[in-house]
């Protein structure tokens, strides 16, 4: 069966706009043309509902289509789910962060700008995840200590880079011997997108345990050195 357009779009319940805007970012194949008339066929209309029901999870339109070039398989959706709309954690503006932290709010500004503190993303204004308050006051015991502020903004930002850097290698190391050896099994999608969520959510929690204590190790051991090298 064809479509006109304007069948198309009432058909699948959209709007002949959303149509065009569709075609003009390669979500949509082109129609069939026959001289000034464009025909759709029923492949674009199951692609216009595959669309809206991404859109309906919540789902960007660049991850939509990577879902349509079929870069990301149907037994990602959980997984992609997870990453890009994680549970939504309780919110400050950056006023409110003042408040009850008691830190100046230009210089939670400079702590943003250090990378030490990450506006949740979305919104015309900024807001902070609440557990922020506990590392805003970690890092006022650290400048109440004697630790100046300069130089603890420039430790900040070292060690925001090297996160980034490593998080970003982690991510690529899940997908290529995770990810891609889940899929290649194949077997029932639902099973598959299970079993991906699951492994991604434990070896987010393992990731974080391993860092922690690798890190705790490190600090450890480059104060005996410290020592050590006074000592001489």
């Amino acid at each position: 069966m064809e479509y006109r357009i304007e069948q198309l779009a009432r058909t699948a319940g959209v709007a002949v706009d959303t149509i065009r805007f569709y075609q003009g970012k390669g979500l949509l194949d082109a129609p069939r043309r026959d001289g000034r008339v464009t025909w759709y066929a029923d492949s674009h209309l199951e692609r216009l509902r595959r669309i809206r029901e991404l859109q309906q999870r919540g789902f960007t339109l660049t991850v939509i289509q990577r879902f349509l070039a079929g870069e990301l398989e149907p037994s990602d959706e959980a997984l992609v789910a997870a990453v890009t709309r994680p549970v939504a954690p309780q919110t400050l503006t950056l006023t409110e962060l003042a408040e009850r932290s008691g830190v100046a709010a230009p210089l939670l500004v400079s702590l943003q700008q250090a990378g030490l503190l990450v506006p949740v993303e979305g919104g015309d204004e900024p807001l902070y995840p609440a557990d922020d308050l506990e590392a805003i006051a970690a890092g006022m015991q650290l400048i109440a200590a004697g630790v100046p502020l300069g130089a603890l903004l420039d430790l900040g930002k070292d060690y925001s880079a090297a996160v980034d850097r490593t998080a970003r290698q982690a991510v690529q190391l899940f997908d290529r011997h995770v990810r891609e050896r889940i899929q290649a099994e194949g077997g029932e999608t639902e099973a598959a997108e299970r079993r991906l969520l699951d492994l991604f959510n434990e070896l987010l929690e393992a990731s974080g345990t391993l860092v922690r204590h690798h890190f705790q190790r490190t600090l450890l051991r480059a104060a005996r050195e410290h020592i050590e090298r006074s000592a001489k």
